[in-house]
């Protein structure tokens, strides 16, 4: 190694180097769900699903109340004094009620059993966008950390051809249009240095705003991370895969079934009901006199009722939730075609991906060969200074566009499988096995 690469090599180390404390992406996802208000309102919405289903339970099951008064009465005659008396009254009962045939009933229940799935799809969809939605932040704070990297390395790398063009300068082996182009190159890349850095502080602030963590270190992707791996299947198996599991589908279609069961509930309420009723009293009377009654009744019977008429009510309620059901149904169809196209969108944007680092690859390659050409070029005289400065700006603009793809086809895979519907936990600690700890 030459004196005159010890800079570059220094800094381009410095590039790939991360913190002992850096945190892995399944440590800041455990994070992210105790903290993410998104998340954290999912899981009260599918507790609040769990009550409704016992709620939607207990119309089917017997109700029983008990009930006990006590009264006392003082009667004053003015004219007969000796007639005044008081009197005490007391009652106790028990009654409770057993629905027979309320096919109302029976539709608010199945509906309460169906909140229960939508909860739980409501909840994998809201996890499964926490996994999409860190995964993006952690990996826009590691871009933004080597784009600053490169930055450095290349104003590093600048800052000695700048040093060279001077000393060539003063020797006499070069003008001072040399000097001075590498001058500006040296400014400007002092101004993508300045981006570089607040583009990261934002970055981090994002990540750790996801988090709820301050000092929010991410762990470096592995250079030797085998991405391609990770891709599998044709965009038609994803295609499908995606008809049968991706959460906002599975929501639509429990809506549609929802709706359908609104129909039923609006219908019942042209139906007649039949309960069983039943109730023990006891009544205690008393009066001044020591003259005491005690009544001990029971009653057991059903109570029919059938509707006659409603105003209208009824027959405009069915109407109602036909139209919504109607409309439940439009929605599982736009559901479906947005998220096949969401599919295939994600899956060509993973390909494409995939070979844009293929070709950033060979271009990084083919930026070092010329960058090393235009050196020794200019050293024997056969280029001029620009030509250097251009050559390393190519090299760390693709090595930047490198760091970017890799980090963009990681993301793109997560959405892919987001959109597959069979995003999960273990998808996030996978990605644990390419970042290095």
């Amino acid at each position: 190694m030459t004196l005159r690469t010890l800079p570059l090599t220094l800094a381009l180390l410095a590039a790939f180097t991360g913190p002992a404390w850096a945190q892995s992406l399944s440590q800041l996802f455990e994070a992210a769900k105790g903290h993410d208000a998104t998340y954290k309102s999912a899981r009260s919405q599918f507790d609040a699903s769990l009550a409704r289903a016992e709620q939607a339970k207990a119309l089917l099951r017997p109700t029983a109340s008990l009930g006990a008064g006590l009264s006392k009465s003082d009667i004053d005659n003015l004219t007969a004094p000796l007639l005044s008396r008081q009197q005490e009254s007391r009652n106790l009962t028990f009654s409770g009620s057993q629905p027979l045939y309320r096919p109302g009933n029976k539709a608010s229940y199945e509906q309460g059993m169906k909140q229960v799935a939508l909860g739980e799809a409501q909840l994998k969809i809201a996890e499964q966008d926490l996994i999409v939605r860190l995964s993006q932040a952690y990996f826009d704070v590691l871009t933004a950390q080597e784009s600053l990297n490169f930055v450095k390395a290349q104003k590093s790398a600048v800052s000695e051809q700048l040093a060279a063009a001077k000393r060539n300068f003063e020797v006499g082996t070069s003008t001072i249009t040399d000097t001075r182009e590498a001058q500006a190159r040296f400014d400007l890349v002092s101004a993508q240095e300045i981006a570089a850095d607040n583009d990261l502080r934002v970055k981090q602030g994002i990540l750790a705003d996801t988090v709820g963590q301050p000092q929010v270190q991410p762990q470096p992707l592995l250079m030797a991370a085998n991405i391609d791996r990770l891709q599998t299947g044709t965009v038609q198996s994803w295609v499908a895969q995606s008809s049968q599991d991706n959460g906002n589908l599975t929501a639509a279609r429990i809506a549609l079934e929802v709706a359908r069961l609104e129909i039923e509930k609006a219908k019942a309420a042209e139906k007649p009901t039949l309960d069983l009723n039943a109730s023990y009293g006891l009544n205690r009377f008393q009066n001044i006199t020591a003259v005491q009654f005690n009544n001990n009744n029971t009653t057991i019977g059903v109570a029919f009722n059938m509707p006659l008429y409603t105003g209208q009510a009824s027959q405009n309620r069915i109407l109602e939730t036909v139209a919504l059901e109607e409309k439940a149904r439009n929605d599982l169809e736009a559901a479906q075609r947005n998220v096949a196209q969401s599919t295939r969108t994600a899956f060509f944007g993973v390909e494409s991906g995939l070979s844009q680092i293929k070709a950033l690859q060979a271009a990084e390659a083919s930026s070092q060969s010329a960058l090393d050409a235009n050196k020794l070029g200019y050293q024997v005289g056969v280029r001029i200074n620009i030509d250097v400065l251009n050559s390393q700006s190519q090299l760390f603009q693709t090595k930047r566009d490198l760091a970017k793809a890799r980090h963009d086809v990681l993301v793109g895979q997560l959405r892919l499988r987001q959109a597959a519907g069979v995003l999960n936990v273990d998808d996030v600690k996978n990605l644990d096995g390419l970042l290095r700890p």
